[in-house]
């Protein structure tokens, strides 16, 4: 059974076995899973959520009220961290030994920026899908007009056709 070109299949297809004649013979499937679950080894939530800048022990830099206008948020903090980027290459040159703070600064401004766009990951996903979604149907409307337009094809040469077996 092992060097069977075509294996057979896994048992449980005799849990269908009946589903032409009844549908309703099939098993349901499983409940969704809730909570925390084992893929591989590791654990896995079924909820993701995004901990706080204040979970990681990083100061939030950006307004924490629920409503947060990201492109504004996103600017400020990209002209700050240019500022930053300037002033700490004025302070290599005139003052070498005092980048770390700078260099926290950065790094701070990175981390913010970084949570910022993390937050908005689920936006991204939902448009991605919606795209795909819209791409999918755009290319079976091509395909159902194609198909359309290859019936009446024949259609035309079956008329011709058959007008030249009538002429005979």
């Amino acid at each position: 059974m092992a060097t069977a070109a075509y294996p057979p299949p896994p048992p449980y297809y005799r849990l269908y076995k009946d589903y032409i004649e009844n549908p309703k013979s099939a098993p349901e499937p499983p409940p969704p899973i809730q909570g925390t679950y084992n893929c591989f080894g590791a654990n896995y939530a079924t909820e993701y959520v995004l901990p706080s800048l204040e979970e990681q022990g990083v100061r939030q830099l950006y307004s924490k009220s629920p409503n947060v206008d990201f492109k504004k948020e996103l600017r400020s903090l990209n002209r700050e961290l240019q500022l930053h980027i300037l002033e700490l290459s004025d302070v290599l040159v005139e003052r070498p030994s005092q980048y770390a703070r700078r260099v926290e600064d950065i790094s701070l401004i990175f981390k913010n920026l970084h949570h910022l766009l993390n937050s908005l990951r689920p936006h991204q996903a939902r448009a991605t899908l919606i795209h795909i979604l819209e791409l999918q149907i755009q290319r079976r409307k091509q395909a159902i007009e194609d198909i359309k337009r290859r019936r009446e094809e024949a259609q035309k040469l079956l008329k011709e056709a058959l007008g030249t077996l009538d002429g005979q």
